[in-house]
């Protein structure tokens, strides 16, 4: 019997994320070039998506304020930010085609290098601040998870949620500037 380690921590549930998103993405690249069923890519487009979708949430949410306020590394948690809108920009663009349709597989594609770039920035340079702070990543990571497991509750669509989600960031943001 295998036993499944989840992770504890804030950092380490985003790095266990980072991997299994990574690994979807690779996937699918395998079914694009063995000219795999467009039912096939469209399956795993859309759990790429839902995953990215979810982990974008959670750090938005719970992760990126919690660094922001014990940190002084705002320009890179509004890069993280920037990147996040460019990916699900791509997402709502992916939710609202057909795996047949012209530019399906480089969306993925792009959305691919979009994360993999901000992977990397995460775990060489955001990761290594939060480590630094003062900020208890074992309880976020608990909150991490429990929201985590509410975003996979809720019958939304991707695009529906990201709706939400950038209603909600403009919302703040204009409260937040007066």
């Amino acid at each position: 019997m295998q036993v499944v380690h989840k992770p504890h921590g804030a950092i380490e549930l985003l790095l266990a994320d980072h991997k299994e998103v990574k690994a979807m993405f690779k996937v699918y690249q395998k079914l694009v070039d063995q000219n795999s069923s467009e039912v096939d890519k469209g399956s795993l487009a859309e759990k790429i998506c839902a995953a990215l979708s979810t982990h974008a949430e959670i750090e938005e949410e719970i992760f990126y304020p919690a660094v922001r306020h014990a940190t002084h590394a705002d320009v890179l948690l509004d890069e993280a930010e920037v990147e996040h809108a460019s990916a699900k920009d791509l997402i709502n663009q992916l939710e609202s085609m057909k795996p047949s349709d012209e530019l399906y597989d480089a969306k993925i594609k792009v959305l691919g290098e979009y994360i993999d770039h901000h992977l990397k920035e995460e775990e060489g340079e955001m990761f290594k601040i939060a480590k630094k702070t003062k900020v208890d990543l074992e309880n976020l990571g608990m909150q991490m998870a429990k929201r985590k497991a509410e975003l996979k509750a809720e019958p939304l669509s991707i695009l529906s949620r990201n709706k939400q989600i950038a209603k909600k960031n403009y919302s703040n943001n204009m409260h937040s500037s007066n």
